[in-house]
C-alpha cells in the first residue's frame, strides 16, 4: 500500500527550532519569510528584483514565502514592531562610535 503525501499549503516555507531560532524559512535555505516581506513591503522590491539578490531562489519559492507572510502578517507585524523597539533600546544604550568620531 503506497503512503500518501501530506500536502502542505505552503511546500516552500519550513520552520525548524535549529534554524534561524525557529522563524519560517524558504525551505532548504536560512533565508527568512521576514526578510523576504521586508524587502517586498518595506523596500518596494519587487519579486524579480528579490531573485536578483537572491540568485539560488525560484520565483515559486518567494511568492511561497509572501503568502505565507499575508496569511501570519499580524504575528510578523507584530515581531517587526518588537525588534524595532529592541534594536532602538540597543542603539541609546551602546551608541555608534564610529558615527561618533564622524561627528
Amino acid at each position: 500500500m503506497p503512503i500518501a503525501l501530506k500536502k502542505t499549503k505552503h511546500p516552500y516555507v519550513s520552520i525548524d527550532p535549529r534554524i534561524a531560532g525557529g522563524q519560517p524559512v524558504i525551505s532548504g535555505t536560512r533565508i527568512k519569510v521576514m526578510d523576504i516581506a521586508i524587502k517586498y513591503e518595506l523596500m518596494g522590491m519587487d519579486v524579480d528584483r528579490i531573485i536578483d539578490e537572491y540568485p539560488h531562489l525560484k520565483l515559486e519559492q518567494v511568492h511561497d514565502a509572501l503568502s505565507y507572510y499575508y496569511e501570519h502578517k499580524n504575528i510578523f507585524d507584530r515581531k517587526y514592531r518588537e525588534d524595532q523597539i529592541l534594536l532602538n533600546q540597543l542603539k541609546k544604550k551602546y551608541p555608534s562610535k564610529l558615527k561618533a568620531k564622524l561627528e
